[in-house]
């Protein structure tokens, strides 16, 4: 995934819901790509990108400890890529993103 990319086909609000899915422990990878055509490693590298360095670091070991997070570690029975308690996406920019 290159740079050119992701400012053409993604806008701010698609970057802002990836981001968001991308945090949520419930929502593998493989939902974001189905949204989002996305790979595991292209949401990695937009994380890298969007977040401060810090919040990179935190995310990625919340990914590696998170079993969720892949369709192949998940307990049997889950078959939904959004709980069906999750509230309706508000649209609102995070808050906490490196200024550019």
């Amino acid at each position: 995934m290159n740079k050119k990319q992701l400012q053409v086909d993604l806008d701010d609000v698609a970057i802002d819901r990836i981001i968001e899915m991308a945090w949520e422990d419930r929502t593998p990878f493989d939902a974001i790509q189905f949204q989002f055509g996305l790979a595991e490693a292209d949401v990695k590298a937009l994380m890298k990108k969007e977040l401060k360095f810090s919040s990179y670091k935190l995310w990625r070991n919340r990914v590696e400890n998170c079993k969720t997070k892949h369709l192949a570690k998940r307990v049997a029975g889950i078959d939904r890529f959004k709980c069906k308690l999750q509230r309706a996406i508000t649209n609102n920019k995070i808050s906490k993103r490196s200024s550019k």
